[in-house]
């Protein structure tokens, strides 16, 4: 069966305020100076990745990110809206019997609790996502695992994301990949990962994948 691995922070929900918000709190509350300018590049990674390149030292990482889940997990993954026409494109796809998945970064219950409140759900037929100590927080173990799990093939299998991570991923595991430029990575990033075909908008996901699939 012809299956699609979706990211969700920035590929089907804007979730970069949630994010930026709690982890402001989580330097906050570790005595540590807040990040300055654009800090879009923390919407994608490992938590532990990000928490590493603003400084938290490597014996704390384990204490920062357990800082982000309380906020986020209280507040943060509110703090997120839905790309408009996402829920269309995804009824499309149901449509016509593809297999549609998660695949995300983000632990799996917070990001199980996003896609029941924005109506993503009905739509899935897996859900994976990173466990507590991080296991498949890393976009290669998480397809891989997903694969087998929904018993999916890598020549009738297509990975859509908004960051390089998704398209290193999708490589890795022999997948073509989809870009979405309109989440946080942008075109250029999109490009220089090497992604198989990269969309602007959210309207054209669907025809895209079809293509990619047929």
């Amino acid at each position: 069966m012809k299956t699609v691995f979706l990211d969700l922070d920035g590929t089907l929900t804007d979730a970069g305020p949630g994010i930026l918000n709690s982890v402001a709190y989580t330097l906050e509350k570790m005595g540590l100076p807040s990040f300055a300018g654009d800090g879009t590049w923390m919407v994608g990674p490992p938590l532990w990745d990000s928490f590493r390149q603003l400084g938290v030292p490597e014996d704390a990482l384990d204490d920062a990110v357990q800082h982000y889940r309380d906020r986020y997990g209280h507040t943060g993954w509110s703090e997120n809206s839905l790309y408009d026409g996402i829920l269309s494109e995804l009824k499309t796809l149901k449509s016509l019997e593809y297999k549609l998945c998660i695949a995300t970064s983000k632990h799996k219950t917070y990001a199980r609790k996003i896609t029941q409140y924005f109506g993503i759900a009905e739509y899935m037929d897996h859900e994976f996502g990173s466990n507590s100590d991080g296991t498949h927080a890393d976009k290669t173990s998480l397809i891989r695992y997903g694969m087998t799990q929904s018993d999916a093939s890598s020549d009738q299998c297509v990975m859509v994301g908004d960051r390089h991570y998704d398209i290193i991923g999708a490589q890795n595991n022999g997948l073509r990949s989809l870009g979405v430029a309109y989440g946080y990575g942008g075109r250029q990033e999109l490009e220089k990962a090497g992604a198989t075909e990269i969309i602007s908008k959210p309207s054209d996901l669907a025809e895209a994948i079809i293509t990619l699939l047929s």
